[in-house]
């Protein structure tokens, strides 16, 4: 017995020897690795990386910017079978040990002498916690250690669930998926909450490898592993053996989902990312998780998507069919067998409203053909949707039209189609570009906007990014100097050629009017409302040049955009659609100059607004106004001006007729009386050659404007006139502001204003009325069709009476001098 006890007392002596030993050892290491070691109690305000999302006004998740998608959840939001399925796969006495599981680590080393391969973890969640936040995945042994050391602390610090809250929201899940918030909607396109037990499983097997285990590169490893957590949750009594059996033969239901985008406006989600990294640089707006409110209204910018690309369509198949993409086969060879027409398809991209699809069949009877989708749908197309596909020639000329299918196409063609009406037809993709914006004219803030067909095909934001010729479009602006400056609506301006030597140059500048008509003296509404380019040219002279660009500075143009010379007159300057659309605010809102602005607010990821737009609001008594961040626009014109010339404008829709302001004459923009709105008006605009064409214009509460050029500069829309050198069988390309860049603006307001009652414009006080002849716009005692009623600026109306025989005995409205640039008989 003395020996046993000597045994007995030598192996517990030599325990506590080892235990002092171990303990030591562990103090020594602690002692080494304690600077190193991390400030653990960052953790109690840990804030997670998360993507910034951006919104309409009305709160529509428009784009969402990050390479981490994360949704953090509270403890309170963490469904408890989340917290079960974790328990019983990764740490099952997680809430009964200190940070670092004994029994757990015995049973390790235990498995690693006895196999010699290590086929259990050891780590807790409080470890992997420790290691996701502070450590690297190297596998070193004083990486170990320190993850134990770390460990240890947090338990002493957090609280097991902010613990565990942690570990479920930084977890790497995949597909960029961090924390089970996301990757709930990554995989399922659902709240957590709302996930089934076996797709709760199914995340949770992601955590042994996210890539190795992933359902939707591995699915029949994700099976396997999302099984074997399913038999834990039975082992540990979470299911029972019938949940179990119905779980592991219910099949992967995982998807890839992205970012839940509600409304497509690519354009508006590029100019708020740029706001963000203006105002916060490039790390904290993409990781702050801010949520960015623009004021887009989603209705509107639906509509005015859907405008844009109808609009170039149209225009693209006025011109003609430029033919198949590829042909894939020849009549004589073998049709190709459809996976490999779908796998060919999958390599296509499509943008806006166009799709990819083979032609299988065509039917010269009854003059169809059918194709196949990329998704594998056959669709059928008949003549009433490919009659328009004249063989393209030039932007001028389009080839005889077509009498059957095969004159267009034959099977093996990889074509573009699209939905027009709820039909499907033949389409191409189109070569012009466009652009369209809205405006609140009160506050600047931008409605809608698409800066062209497809952000994916093309991110130059022709809104905001073109600089291009305005053509007419300019004309109000240059009659609202003209106004400044003693006209009246009610002057007469001669409407006649102009021939005028440049001594220079030796050349003859000859500005003429498009179409090249001429109608003598002409009031100057009606000389807007048509468009007249030579009258526009007289008043450029009457006002100065210098007092035309000084006043378009107003409306917020850069005088240095302007060219300085005659050409002015008819819009040879340079401007962005957005700066069109900012200087017709002006007209409409009573005469202020707003900004235009799409970033509205950014909220942090707890709802703390820390941004406010500031706001320039258009308002004549402003000391009411109580919106935070709004102060006073500047006066650009007068509130008497703007009325004017917002007036004349509605004589550009409704010319002489109707709602006009006189009888039996169209101006440009006619083709806008389909809204059957009177409180609607605008300005078309054609650059030389069609190379731009524009329509700007207002509704209620609104301002238009509407582009559709080339991005290649020297490339034509189609010409302004008719071609007498082309054949008569082709289609001549004519092309203008009101046919090309008119028809988007229609279609987005006859959308936008559909629920909107009418408003008419607000007549100033300083405006007057009175009757005057219609063709000499001075006075008149008749009421019969030579009258109409006409605005003026109180103290500007015309003297005389128009009496018979003496129809031009006195310029009404400015008086102009024999010293004058244009002289009496020019401007008669």
């Amino acid at each position: 017995m003395t020996f046993v006890k000597k045994i007995l007392v030598t192996l517990f002596i030599l325990i506590i020897l080892g235990a002092i030993g171990a303990c030591a050892t562990i103090y020594v290491v602690y002692l080494n690795v304690k600077d190193e070691l991390p400030p653990v109690e960052t953790l109690k305000d840990v804030e997670f990386q998360t993507p910034m999302q951006v919104y309409s006004a009305d709160g529509k998740l428009i784009s969402q910017f990050g390479e981490k998608r994360r949704i953090p959840l509270s403890y309170q939001d963490i469904p408890k079978s989340l917290i079960d399925t974790l328990l019983a796969t990764e740490d099952a006495r997680f809430f009964s040990h200190n940070g670092v599981d004994v029994i757990g680590i015995f049973r390790a080393a235990f498995t690693v002498l006895l196999s010699g391969e290590k086929k259990q973890g050891a780590s807790t969640i409080t470890m992997q916690v420790a290691r996701g936040f502070f450590l690297t995945r190297d596998k070193t042994y004083i990486r170990k250690i320190k993850e134990i050391f770390i460990a240890l602390h947090m338990e002493q610090v957090l609280s097991k669930e902010e613990i565990l809250t942690l570990y479920i929201n930084k977890v790497e899940l995949g597909y960029r998926a961090f924390g089970f918030g996301a990757a709930a909607q990554v995989y399922y396109g659902k709240p957590l909450a709302e996930l089934s037990i076996e797709q709760m499983a199914m995340l949770t097997g992601l955590l042994k490898a996210p890539t190795a285990y992933n359902p939707l590169r591995n699915p029949e490893r994700a099976l396997f592993r999302r099984n074997t957590v399913l038999w834990r949750l039975k082992d540990t009594g979470v299911i029972n053996d019938k949940e179990y059996q119905v779980a592991i033969k219910t099949p992967l239901s995982a998807k890839y989902h992205g970012a839940q985008i509600e409304l497509d406006s690519p354009y508006v989600a590029e100019m708020a990312r740029q706001k963000l990294v203006e105002l916060y640089g490039e790390e904290l707006a993409y990781t702050k998780g801010f949520q960015v409110y623009t004021t887009i209204n989603a209705k509107a910018q639906n509509a005015a998507t859907q405008a844009l690309r109808n609009n170039l369509h149209n225009y693209d198949e006025r011109h003609g069919y430029r033919g198949p993409v590829k042909q894939l086969w020849q009549a004589n060879e073998t049709p190709w067998q459809t996976e490999k027409i779908l796998d060919m398809l999958s390599a296509y991209e499509d943008y806006g409203l166009v799709q990819r699809a083979v032609v299988l069949t065509t039917d010269t009877e009854k003059n169809q053909f059918t194709a196949i989708t990329r998704d594998g749908a056959t669709v059928s197309i008949d003549w009433d949707g490919m009659k328009w596909a004249r063989k393209y020639i030039h932007d001028e000329a389009q080839g005889p039209a077509p009498k059957t299918v095969a004159d267009i196409l034959q099977p093996g063609a990889l074509v573009s189609i699209r939905k027009n009406d709820g039909y499907w037809q033949l389409t191409q993709l189109p070569d012009a570009s466009a652009a369209l914006v809205a405006l609140n004219p009160n506050d600047g803030s931008i409605i809608a906007l698409t800066g062209g067909y497809d952000f994916h095909q093309s991110e130059f934001n022709r809104v905001t990014q073109a600089k291009r010729q305005v053509g007419s479009n300019i004309k109000p602006l240059i009659y609202s100097a003209a106004l400044e400056h003693g006209f009246t609506l009610a002057s007469i301006v001669n409407d006649a050629p102009i021939n005028q030597w440049d001594r220079s140059q030796g050349t003859v500048w000859r500005p003429r009017n498009s179409p090249a008509i001429y109608d003598g003296p002409i009031r100057v509404r009606k000389a807007l409302a048509k468009s007249k380019n030579v009258v526009s040219v007289r008043l450029l002279r009457a006002v100065g040049l210098n007092n035309i660009i000084e006043h378009l500075a107003k409306f917020g143009i850069n005088p240095h955009d302007l060219p300085r010379n005659e050409s002015l007159a008819l819009g040879s300057a340079s401007l962005t659609p957005i700066e069109m659309a900012t200087a017709y605010t002006v007209f409409t809102n009573g005469g202020y100059l707003v900004e235009p602005y799409v970033v509205d607010r950014i909220l942090t990821p707890d709802g703390e607004q820390v941004y406010k737009a500031t706001v320039k609001v258009a308002c004549d008594d402003c000391a009411a106004l109580e919106q935070v961040n709004a102060q006073q626009a500047p006066r650009a014109i007068s509130a008497q001006n703007a009325f004017l010339v917002a007036d004349a404008m509605q004589s550009t829709i409704w010319g002489g007729g109707n709602w006009g302001k006189g009888t039996g004459w169209n101006g440009t923009g006619w083709r806008a009386q389909a809204l059957k709105r009177q409180d609607i008006g605008g300005k078309t605009g054609t650059t030389n050659e069609a190379k731009d064409t524009w329509f700007s214009g207002y509704g209620p509460d609104v301002v238009v404007t509407s582009w559709v050029g080339f991005d290649d500069h020297s490339r034509a829309l189609g010409a302004t006139s008719a071609n007498p050198n082309l054949p008569s069988d082709q289609v001549y390309g004519r092309e203008f502001g009101a046919q090309t860049a008119l028809p988007a603006w229609i279609d987005f307001l006859d959308d936008y204003l559909a629920d909107k009652p009418q408003q008419n414009l607000h007549m100033p006080d300083g405006v007057v009325t009175v009757r005057i002849d219609s063709e000499t716009g001075q006075l008149s005692r008749r009421n019969d069709h030579t009258s109409l009623f006409e605005y003026f600026v109180k103290g500007t109306s015309p003297t005389t009476y128009q009496e018979s025989g003496d129809r031009f005995s006195q310029q009404n409205g400015r008086s102009l001098s024999t010293s004058d640039e244009d002289n009496l008989q020019e401007i008669f």
